[in-house]
């Protein structure tokens, strides 16, 4: 039971996911688009195809990046929410959507921060392989959240 996650420390990490998801994204629009550091970091990656279109493989990087901010803002409200119905009711299955929540964007975010970064293999580590385990952990969270639902919340 003392694993179990109370309403106001799901809440405070929830704020804490949803503030650096904004610093991440500022970053990437001011740091990362037009600092030249894709380009080079990516330089001697082939292009990539997205959506049928052709695009450095610098752009595609920069997306993906993109992409672990709004899941990591998106999940970070979700657990915000999932605090407020912890507060109602502490019950396993809210407990486990937010540990969903919560692994799912640090693995799945996070993997994608650091695959851009620092490079697809970085510390040995095949970075891309990683995301869709976050990504499990979402739906997890999802799921537990819809079954976890207080009866109580009204009609």
């Amino acid at each position: 039971e003392h694993l179990l996650m109370n309403a106001r420390t799901c809440l405070i990490i929830a704020a804490l996911f949803g503030f650096s998801a904004v610093a991440l994204g500022a970053f990437a629009a001011h740091g990362l688009k037009d600092s030249g550091f894709l380009e080079k970091k990516y330089a001697d990656i082939p292009a990539k195809v997205i959506a049928g279109l052709t695009v450095p493989a610098s752009y595609k990087y920069y997306l993906d990046f993109q992409t672990a901010v709004e899941y990591q803002m998106s999940h970070a409200v979700a657990l915000a929410f999932t605090a407020v119905l912890l507060g109602r009711q502490r019950t396993r299955l809210l407990n486990v959507a937010a540990f969903g929540f919560v692994g799912g964007i640090v693995l799945f975010s996070g993997s994608l921060y650091v695959l851009v970064l620092a490079g697809p293999k970085f510390l040995g580590v095949p970075w891309g392989a990683v995301t869709p385990i976050g990504g499990l952990l979402f739906l997890v969270g999802w799921l537990s959240l819809a079954l976890g639902a207080p009866r109580n919340l009204g009609s």
